[in-house]
């Protein structure tokens, strides 16, 4: 789970060398970016419904094999359009490498046990992310841009051995459904006309949207704002990261005695209320350094909503695991990467406009959440 968030991020340190051997502006090269995550969720799209089709073996390798294919073609770009074009085809593959794990994970687990897991899956899609641009640096300085994208590829070959001896001998997964393809536009109706999914799919995208506008503003936040160098910079990640990792440690600790909606009734408010506090802040004479343990909190409930929600959306769909994970990770996506691409052009160098931006989003999710958890309940236990 962590490859294809971890090809998100890991060559931004190279931007600057990337746009001068390819002779474009360095705020072009980030074009490659949005054209990754937009590709990224029409690849589950297509991935999700194969998998049920087809089996969650067959397609996780053939989408790694796209990913590898493309993640070695990046480094013989030499134009931005090459360059976008084979970043597109290396999130295509990924789309379907990410759309199948949480259909593996709906065929081997089930009721709370599911939501534990997801809690686990999901600290490491925001741990991989973070530490990406780390690893990125120290393979640029050794091997230069070329060189990420190689251990990119690198990497895909790795997990795919891995999968192939470790998780798909001891655990078959997806045997398929032996249907007519015509069925695949059948079962998105399926799940698109599930209520209470698409709300649960929608509280998604905008407590994810909060996260996506704290990491698209970060440097200007930190940096410009609070004024804090490079080294201190990282710090702040790496605390919000473990902030992160103690509520998503905690959320496991808490499914053993609650219901996933009951976890969201709580946390979904939280995300909120860090918002608030976060803009109190920002807006008034309050020692800047507060904002510090606001973003922790802010971060940290992610570590909560992000594994209850997908949980919840999967235990409706047993038989359409991959439909369903496809419908949930590409709204998410691309629904995030439109509020953060928004919220860039109303930004403009104004701290209190990113915690306006959030703010939006976490009070659409906090309107969601009550009915939300209210079919939950009504639905029962997950199963």
């Amino acid at each position: 789970m962590a490859l294809v968030p971890f090809a998100l991020d890991a060559y931004l340190p190279a931007f600057p060398d990337i746009a001068r051997d390819l002779g474009v502006p360095i705020n072009e090269v980030g074009l490659t970016l949005s054209v990754y995550v937009f590709v990224l969720a029409a690849g589950q799209l297509v991935g999700g419904p194969l998998s049920d089709r087809f089996g969650r073996r067959p397609v996780v390798f053939a989408g790694l094999a796209v990913f590898i294919i493309g993640s070695l073609m990046v480094t013989t770009a030499t134009s931005l359009p090459a360059m976008m074009g084979w970043r597109a085809l290396q999130a295509f593959g990924g789309g379907w490498v990410a759309v199948s794990v949480p259909a593996i994970v709906r065929d081997q687990t089930s009721g709370r046990e599911t939501a534990r897991l997801f809690s686990l899956i999901s600290l490491i899609m925001f741990i991989a992310p973070a530490i990406a641009p780390t690893v990125g640096t120290a393979l640029m300085a050794v091997l230069g841009w070329h060189g990420i994208f190689e251990f990119l590829a690198l990497y895909a070959m790795l997990v795919a051995v891995l999968l192939q001896t470790l998780l798909f001998p001891r655990a078959p997964v997806g045997t398929g459904r032996r249907e007519p393809l015509a069925a695949l536009v059948t079962n998105y109706r399926h799940v698109l006309g599930h209520g209470t999914v698409m709300m649960l799919v929608a509280l998604q995208a905008v407590a994810f949207s909060v996260l996506l506008i704290y990491l698209t503003h970060a440097p200007f936040l930190l940096q410009n704002w609070l004024g804090l160098d490079n080294r201190a910079f990282s710090m702040v990640f790496a605390v919000n990261v473990a902030a992160m990792a103690g509520v998503s440690l905690l959320n496991r600790r808490l499914l053993h005695r609650l219901e996933p909606y009951q976890i969201l009734r709580v946390s979904v408010p939280l995300q909120l209320t860090a918002v608030l506090a976060l803009l109190a802040i920002i807006v008034t004479d309050a020692p800047r350094w507060l904002v510090i343990p606001g973003l922790m909190a802010l971060i940290g409930t992610m570590g909560a909503i992000a594994p209850n929600v997908q949980a919840s959306v999967m235990q409706f769909f047993r038989e359409l695991g991959g439909t369903a994970a496809a419908v949930l990770g590409a709204v998410q996506f691309a629904g995030g990467g439109v509020l953060s691409a928004l919220s860039a052009l109303i930004v403009q160098g104004h701290a209190e406009r990113v915690a306006l931006a959030m703010l939006a989003c976490a009070c659409a999710a906090s309107l969601l959440v009550w009915p939300v958890a209210a079919r939950l309940r009504q639905a029962g236990p997950v199963a």
